[in-house]
């Protein structure tokens, strides 16, 4: 596995009572409040799994080490399980926390020191064995046979698009509102392109929304497109844009609330079907467009639209890079062996239906599961993963990352929890123009 490379930072978490305070009152507490930090013993957080992993907890009276104190401890899996608990004295305003586990995962200390101020507490994580880490379950016998017949459905859907100018607000890129035919509900984007760019001479990317209900987003395709890119970012519904903010609001109270969860206990009726095609009905829009260079397709997204960046992957063989940050829908059937399963994170309903009803579920689920996408890509790839993310849990971005085969890296975020950090969207973007560049070499 290639290790990517970590920023060092130190985390505070600081959990304290503190109430209408005067400021003199405030500066007191600063002086006798306790301060935690949690980090792992190793820099880059990873452990094989025949090891001993290590924490470093460092405990501070205001800038003074405290040496009487004593941290209660727990080491947790992503998935919500304990591994252990216990509590360590603090020695020189330092206490070290170890563990071992048998599967490979990712486990947290979560650590808390009571001072007279109230409780602080702080929380790191380390991964282990993370190379190892498979699907929980094979993919359904007639995965491809399924995708395929849909992929044929939508062939059937002539590619009109409708395509509107709208003000850019960038110099040299012009822009137009995109509306395309696909099943069900249309592909609706934005596409931006610079001003007179010759025909074949563009890389095309497509970048992919999260979870929501919104417009499509101009900015994401204008800012590509000013780096040389025929660009297009669509919207995960199909809904028109650049509507008033309530439009979307009512939808996300009324007919998208909880659209994650709709339809899922069949194959054919679960609302990403209409998602996942879209994002092959977009490819078929910009592939055909005169200035793509015929060669570069990259598909951007992160959490949902990570896993809509996956399944366009898996899909489709013209694309050739992905980016998937914090990548949501992977893994569902960690639940059944007692890992996490990837956004949206369904156990507690799982847990609360009849076996039968449960087992329809996991059965649409599986035909969903990004994992399985990203088995069968033929396409390079970046990821990005949060240790402590606790909607897209990193045991299960890292089982997409390990499935795909072609070339791939990955940025571990070692204290983000469920977001793409300016280290890593600089990261993204510096993978998407390396791949750029790759390729127009590849052509010299």
């Amino acid at each position: 596995m290639k290790r990517a490379a970590i920023r060092l930072v130190v985390l505070f978490l600081i959990m304290a009572n503190t109430g209408p305070l005067g400021q003199a009152q405030q500066a007191g507490e600063q002086v006798s409040r306790y301060f935690i930090s949690v980090a792992p013993e190793r820099s880059e957080a990873l452990y094989d799994l025949d090891e001993e992993f290590a924490f470093v907890v460092h405990v501070r009276q205001g800038v003074r080490p405290v040496s009487d104190a004593v941290v209660s401890w727990r080491l947790v899996t992503d998935a919500g399980t304990v591994v252990a608990a216990g509590e360590t004295r603090v020695e020189d305003g330092m206490a070290r926390v170890t563990g071992k586990v048998r599967e490979p995962g990712f486990v947290r200390l979560h650590a808390t020191v009571l001072g007279s101020a109230g409780a602080v507490t702080g929380v790191a994580a380390v991964g282990v064995g993370v190379e190892r880490l498979q699907p929980s379950r094979p993919a359904p016998e007639d995965f491809d046979a399924f995708w395929d017949g849909k992929l044929a459905e939508l062939a059937e859907v002539p590619v009109q698009a409708r395509m509107t100018p709208v003000p850019s607000g960038m110099a040299g890129i012009e822009a137009f509102d995109v509306q395309i035919d696909s099943l069900g509900a249309p592909v609706s984007g934005y596409l931006a392109r610079p001003v007179g760019a010759e025909p074949g001479s563009l890389p095309a990317i497509i970048t992919l929304q999260g979870a929501g209900v919104g417009s499509s987003w101009l900015h994401s395709a204008t800012e590509w497109a000013r780096e040389g890119m025929l660009a297009m970012n669509i919207n995960a519904h199909g809904l028109p844009n650049g509507q008033p903010a309530a439009y979307y609001e009512n939808l996300a109270a009324t007919t998208l609330a909880n659209y994650w969860v709709r339809g899922f206990h069949s194959r054919e009726e679960y609302y990403f079907l209409g998602m996942f095609l879209r994002v092959v009905r977009a490819i078929d829009f910009i592939t055909s467009q005169p200035e793509w260079d015929g060669k570069t397709l990259i598909l951007y997204g992160t959490s949902q639209g990570g896993a809509q960046a996956l399944a366009g992957a898996g899909l489709d063989e013209r694309v050739t890079f992905f980016v998937a940050g914090v990548t949501g829908m992977a893994d569902f059937g960690g639940w059944l062996r007692n890992r996490p399963m990837g956004w949206p994170n369904i156990s507690s309903q799982l847990a609360a239906m009849k076996t039968a009803e449960a087992a329809a579920v996991l059965n649409t689920l599986a035909y969903f599961d990004v994992v399985y996408f990203a088995q069968r890509t033929q396409a390079d790839g970046f990821f990005t993963v949060g240790f402590l993310d606790d909607t897209c849990a990193p045991t299960t971005v890292y089982t997409a990352y390990n499935a795909v085969r072609g070339q791939k890296d990955i940025y571990n975020d070692l204290y983000a929890r469920h977001e793409n950090t300016p280290e890593a969207v600089r990261r993204m973007r510096e993978a998407v123009l390396r791949h750029v560049q790759e390729m127009r070499e590849q052509g010299a």
